[in-house]
């Protein structure tokens, strides 16, 4: 049986620093973390000191109450849950053993932060060897899974799909003794279609709002704690802290974001919701929410810029950046996101494969490759092995890209990440924050770069709405730094980027690259069709912004380095223009027919 828990500590005191109050001017220890828990933090794991965010979350955690935290990515929200989770079992008495089953369960959107936080559990645990961390996910082997289950895992993370399996057909799977249930990443596994998953987790679990705030086990009252956690809130998240939470303390909502005169407050940015009335506490929980909904946290020392390219020359223009970013600094990590996985393997190949010289006249064998660094890849069509040597590489490494979909955005902490290029649009806002939360974590500074067509530069005011402000990268000082034909051009203005000579010269490269093979002719094509049909899928108002029938297709194509558009996507896409427009006729008629006639 756990020790009692004593009250919450007061509010500690925030270290406000110019670059944005990121660390509290407190310790581990004085958050009431066990001495031998704080010396591993500092002596093995580098933590200093805590966060803003898990200086106010840890003693909540610690006290047993229901909890949602907002904060920006890269603030420590792992360590946030993971530490006092650890914490409060080391305390039981008895000692926790593998045959109690799991006692705290980790929801997280994707296999690769999944892994993640296996590995700082298992960092967390090395002085306390009898709790035991383990993972289950989609890919993984079902019946290994189920092996480790049946011996008996303390802290369990998991996906919610495979989880979900577990629980529904796996007799051994032990969770009597569970006593807290995380939801790391909120917004993304939501986003990602696993609400229905998740609320059939919570039915399963006992754990949806309004069940019984204690579980009894062979005589033991078990307090069920929730914690949900997020870098934005919505609607949907909305919802699930609705039916998971029960009186919830929230963290990093802003004073500003308050309804006035409707909370009560508990230190620097608690807001506990502490009543009899339950009408009362939902109401408060709602407007709090809802108020927090669109506000989008940064960090401070990130800088935010974006690049105005004609589609023609897209892929021109991100190797040209790309080259710069690495003769200027050799040693540093690169983030590419691309919005398909096609795009994603036809781009590795480019950006790994591409052989070049400046000068036209140097023999074949003369040639090196454009970009000396190593490029890995990911995205949800991959192997699970080949998925697991992309992330366990990439984090190794201390120079290399990683061209990624949306999957790498999902709360995944690569260390020593300095820039993040976001070559296809993220579409919603809060995926733009996701994206740029892999750089600039913890204190780090770090650069993000939006790649925008002419036609797209409305998707800047669509930021602006929720607080995010880009400046122009000044590609064109970068450009005349790159020599043409041996010799730096002289400086002079140009009619436009495209009739640039480098950018003219490595188009044809890239160009003659494609068409020399015909593997890389196809991965081309496909990613050229899955492109179009990503651009055509953007939701809401931002089908007002990405409009297909403004694209030029042939210059698309450019873009993926074929010199013609290729036919089946080109036609369709005619053909549903012409229908379109057919259709748009009939219909005009019909209702002019409808107008009333003038008296």
């Amino acid at each position: 049986m756990s020790k009692k828990l004593g009250k919450l500590p007061p509010p500690l005191a925030v270290h406000e620093e110019a670059g944005g109050e990121l660390f509290a001017s407190c310790s581990f220890t004085d958050l009431g973390l066990h001495s031998t828990l704080c010396a591993h933090l500092q002596d093995k794991m580098s933590f200093q000191a805590p966060t803003r965010i898990q200086a106010q979350a840890i003693p909540v955690a610690i006290s047993g109450q229901h909890m949602l935290v907002k904060a920006a990515t890269g603030t420590g929200k792992t360590l946030a849950y993971l530490a006092p989770i650890v914490h409060l079992l080391q305390m039981r008495e008895p000692r926790v053993d593998r045959t109690h089953g799991t006692f705290a369960l980790v929801l997280v959107p994707t296999r690769e932060l999944c892994l993640q936080v296996y590995g700082i559990a298992q960092q967390l645990v090395h002085r306390f060897h009898w709790i035991v961390p383990g993972y289950v996910m989609g890919g993984e082997n079902r019946a290994k899974e189920k092996a480790r289950l049946r011996k008996g895992i303390s802290i369990l993370i998991a996906t919610p799909g495979r989880l979900l399996d577990h629980l529904q057909h796996t007799a051994s799977f032990v969770y009597s003794n569970l006593q807290w249930i995380v939801f790391d990443e909120a917004d993304s596994i939501l986003e990602l279609g696993f609400g229905k998953a998740v609320e059939d987790i919570l039915e399963h679990l006992g754990s949806r709002n309004g069940a019984p705030g204690q579980i009894k086990n062979k005589g033991e009252h078990i307090r069920r704690q929730n914690l949900l956690l997020s870098a934005t809130l919505n609607e949907k998240v909305n919802r699930l802290a609705k039916i998971s939470l029960k009186n919830p303390v929230m963290i990093g909502l802003d004073d500003q974001n308050k309804p006035s005169g409707k909370s009560n407050n508990v230190g620097n940015n608690h807001t506990s919701l502490l009543s009899d009335d339950e009408d009362e506490i939902l109401g408060k929980q709602n407007d709090l929410v809802e108020h927090a909904v669109d506000d989008f946290k940064l960090p401070a020392q990130l800088v935010q810029r974006y690049v105005k390219v004609s589609c023609g020359s897209r892929l021109a223009v991100l190797l040209t950046i790309l080259k710069s970013l690495f003769e200027r600094q050799v040693s540093q990590k690169v983030v590419v996101f691309f919005s398909t996985c096609d795009s994603v393997d036809f781009h590795h190949t480019v950006l790994s494969q591409l052989e070049w010289s400046s000068d036209p006249q140097l023999d074949i064998d003369k040639k090196q490759n454009f970009l000396s660094c190593k490029v890995f890849r990911l995205h949800g069509n991959m192997e699970q092995d080949d998925r697991k040597k992309s992330f366990l590489g990439f984090g190794s490494e201390k120079s290399a890209i990683l061209v990624s979909t949306d999957i790498a955005a999902r709360g995944l902490d690569f260390p020593k990440v300095k820039y993040i290029i976001q070559y296809d649009s993220p579409g919603e806002a809060s995926e733009y924050v996701h994206r740029v939360g892999r750089t600039a974590r913890i204190g780090e500074k770090g650069e993000a770069l939006l790649f925008l067509q002419p036609i797209e530069l409305d998707y800047l005011k669509d930021l602006e709405l929720h607080g995010v402000s880009l400046t122009e990268y000044p590609f064109q000082k970068v450009l005349d730094s790159f020599p043409v034909n041996g010799q730096k051009p002289h400086k002079r203005k140009l009619i436009s980027l495209d009739m640039h000579p480098w950018i003219m010269s490595l188009q044809r490269s890239l160009e003659a690259f494609v068409a020399a093979e015909d593997a890389t002719k196809k991965l081309a094509r496909d990613a050229f069709c899955s492109w179009v049909r990503a651009y055509t899928a953007h939701r809401g108002e931002l089908k007002k912004i990405f409009m297909v029938k403004k694209l030029h297709l042939g210059h698309v194509a450019r873009s993926f380095g074929l010199k013609e558009q290729p036919s089946l996507v080109g036609r369709s896409h005619q053909m549903q223009l012409k229908k379109r427009k057919k259709e748009q006729k009939r219909e005009w008629p019909a209702k002019r027919r409808k107008l009333p006639s003038k008296k």
